[in-house]
């Protein structure tokens, strides 16, 4: 996925469909809502909760989607280049973290 170009896409779309961006503390609470379906659905598909009827068709990969859409939107309105935002954050996570979980026994 291009960061950078997904970002140009869902600009484009809301210039086209969308009238404007919400505001930043409405798209706040979006991306909470987004973040919270997607944990519905790992809770009672992946863990511990039975799933619900009404939950079995829930396409986690579309919610997933939902939380990126929503990020970028986030990033678009404050001016953040999140491609750039990422490859910087990638860095510094492989310098700090190229050997740290090796030895975590936890892990094996």
């Amino acid at each position: 996925m291009d960061i950078q170009n997904s970002q140009k896409i869902v600009d484009d779309w809301i210039n086209e469909h969308g009238v404007r961006y919400f505001n930043e503390l409405t798209n706040m609470a979006q991306l909470t809502e987004e973040v919270g379906e997607v944990a519905r659905i790992i809770a009672r598909r992946y863990g511990e909760q039975s799933e619900k009827e009404s939950d079995k068709d829930k396409d986690l990969g579309e919610e997933l989607a939902d939380v990126v859409f929503v990020v970028l939107c986030l990033a678009n309105q404050t001016g953040i280049d999140l491609q750039a935002a990422f490859d910087k954050k990638m860095e510094k996570k492989t310098k700090r973290d190229h050997d740290r979980h090796h030895g975590n026994e936890k892990l094996k």
